[in-house]
């Protein structure tokens, strides 16, 4: 299938690794051009190296409201507008202690609130998309209960209220939850070799009996951001090899 993305200029937070480096690979398999940000400049600079002339990266803290928004102008006005934008970035804030909420609720949630806000008026000319990544422990109470799992929750909410205020101006707005995600180097690649016996058990209550990948998670990303997406707005698609158990209506 087409995708209808050649050509079509797309931001991405946090692109260097996991599942937001999958987003970028995937983009631009499709024909994309993509701006992405993170936190280092070194991996910035290794990414956009390794990802070939269609790809920029840029050090950029999106928990720093001005610095997020001077990056989004910038990025457009080197794209020339934009049609999409993936908001990607969590703090992993996992734990009780307001040091973990401050974090989640800047990074997590205000990180895509801001980024969207940002990206509005150049995503309104060309009708594009917005695209959240939230989780299924937005949706499940699991061992990241706490301020992870509640902003995960608040992002749902949120891009669903975006898709409504929006729709007549032909932006769409969708997220994505993925479940249990393992990636060399990632949360589960940790837990597994720190915390066997939690990896282990969580292993075990997905019936498919293995966690996802990032390739896996990147697909939906740009499915849903596609052009071919185009009457899907205010979805939450759950991409977890069914781990969660929760009928959604």
């Amino acid at each position: 299938m087409d995708l209808q993305l050649s050509g079509a200029r797309v931001l991405v937070t946090g692109g260097t690794r996991g599942i937001g480096r999958a987003i970028v690979e995937a983009f631009v398999a499709e024909g994309a051009r993509v701006e992405f940000c993170a936190r280092t400049a070194d991996a910035c600079l290794a990414a956009t190296d390794a990802l070939g002339p269609s790809v920029n990266g840029t050090a950029v803290d999106v928990g720093d409201a001005a610095a997020l928004t001077a990056w989004v102008d910038a990025a457009a006005e080197r794209l020339g507008g934009l049609d999409a934008v993936v908001s990607n970035v969590s703090a992993l804030a996992i734990g009780p202690g307001e040091e973990n909420w401050r974090a989640s609720f800047e990074v997590d949630l205000m990180g895509t609130v801001r980024l969207a806000t940002a990206a509005l008026p150049y995503l309104t000319g060309s009708r594009g998309s917005i695209v959240a990544i939230s989780s299924v422990s937005g949706r499940e109470i699991d061992f990241t209960a706490g301020p992870y799992g509640v902003m995960k929750a608040a992002i749902v909410h949120y891009v669903q209220g975006l898709a409504h205020q929006l729709a007549a101006s032909g932006v769409r707005a969708n997220t994505v939850s993925p479940g249990n995600t393992y990636f060399e180097g990632g949360v589960w690649h940790q837990i597994q070799k720190g915390q066997p016996d939690l990896y282990e058990q969580s292993l075990a209550l997905n019936p498919t009996g293995r966690m996802g990948t990032p390739e896996e998670m990147a697909r939906a990303v740009v499915f849903l951001s596609s052009p071919v997406s185009s009457f899907t707005t205010g979805t939450n698609l759950v991409v977890d090899g069914a781990l969660t158990r929760g009928v959604q209506f």
